[in-house]
C-alpha cells in the first residue's frame, strides 16, 4: 500500500464506509447481480423480495430467503475485520447495504444496516422479537400464529428513518469517505453521497472504476487485498 493512503487513514478522525455485497462474496456469501449472482438464476427474485409476495404469498417468501439468504455460517473477512476496527476506535462509521449480520458478528461499533437485518425476526402480528434459527425452523410465531418476518427492506417498502438521518449525519462528518464492494448504482443508497462533507477525501476500493460524476482516489485491486495491507491499530 502506498505510503500516502495510509497515512489517509491514520490521520482520518471522521471515517465512513459505504460497503456492498463485495464485502461478503470473500466470506462466501453470493452477490445479487454478478455472472454468479442470487438474482442471476431467478428471474423473480425482486418479487420474491417484495412486500408483495410476502403479504400475498407468505410460503413463496418464507421458501425463497430461507434458501437463499440465510448462511449462518459465514464469517467475517479482513474487510470486516479492518473497518470494525477502526469503529472501535471511535474514528469510524460504517453504512452497509449488506443484510447478513456479518458486521455485529466483527463487533462493528458505529453501524448503520441500511437495509436492515435477516438475522433480526419479529412476529407480523405482536412485534415480539424472535430468534432467527426458530423462524428457520418455522415461519410462524408459537405464541399467537402470526407470520414472522425478517427485518430487512423489501421491495415496496420505506427505508428506516432513524437510518437515513445517522446515515446523512454521519456523511456531513466525515473526513474521509471509502466506498467498498458497490457500484453505487442502488437509490437511495446511492444519494448518499450527495451529503458528503464537501471537504471529504473520497476513496474507492474496487476492480472497476465507477462513475460518481466527482474526483476521486481509484483503488483497483481485491477489497480483500487492500484491507490485508491497510495498517490498522486497534
Amino acid at each position: 500500500m502506498e505510503a500516502s493512503l495510509q497515512a489517509t487513514f491514520d490521520q482520518a478522525k471522521h471515517i465512513v464506509f459505504l460497503t456492498g455485497a463485495g464485502v461478503s462474496t470473500p466470506s462466501g456469501i453470493p452477490d445479487y447481480r454478478s455472472k454468479n449472482g442470487l438474482y442471476t438464476g431467478h428471474r423473480n427474485a425482486e418479487y420474491y423480495l417484495s412486500h408483495a409476495c410476502l403479504a400475498q404469498e407468505p410460503e413463496v417468501f418464507y421458501d425463497y430467503v430461507k434458501q437463499n439468504l440465510y448462511h449462518p455460517d459465514a464469517k467475517p473477512n479482513v474487510i470486516h475485520e479492518k473497518q470494525a476496527a477502526l469503529t472501535r476506535e471511535d474514528r469510524a462509521t460504517v453504512i452497509t447495504q449488506n443484510i447478513d449480520n456479518l458486521y455485529n458478528v466483527a463487533h462493528t461499533k458505529h453501524l448503520v444496516e441500511f437495509h436492515g437485518n435477516m438475522y433480526r425476526v419479529y412476529c407480523q402480528v405482536c412485534g415480539a422479537q424472535v430468534p432467527w434459527q426458530e423462524y428457520l425452523k418455522d415461519p410462524h410465531h408459537d405464541v399467537d400464529g402470526g407470520w414472522l418476518r425478517p427485518d430487512v427492506v423489501l421491495y415496496d417498502e420505506g427505508l428506516n428513518e432513524l437510518n437515513i438521518q445517522r446515515s446523512v449525519a454521519a456523511m456531513n462528518q466525515a473526513d474521509l469517505v471509502v466506498i467498498v464492494g458497490t457500484s453505487m448504482r442502488v437509490y437511495p443508497f446511492a444519494g448518499l453521497l450527495d451529503y458528503r462533507n464537501s471537504a471529504a477525501k473520497v476513496v474507492v476500493v474496487n476492480q472497476e472504476r465507477l462513475d460518481l460524476g466527482f474526483d476521486y482516489d481509484m483503488v483497483q485491486a481485491e477489497a480483500t487485498t487492500f484491507f490485508n495491507d491497510l495498517q490498522v491499530r486497534g
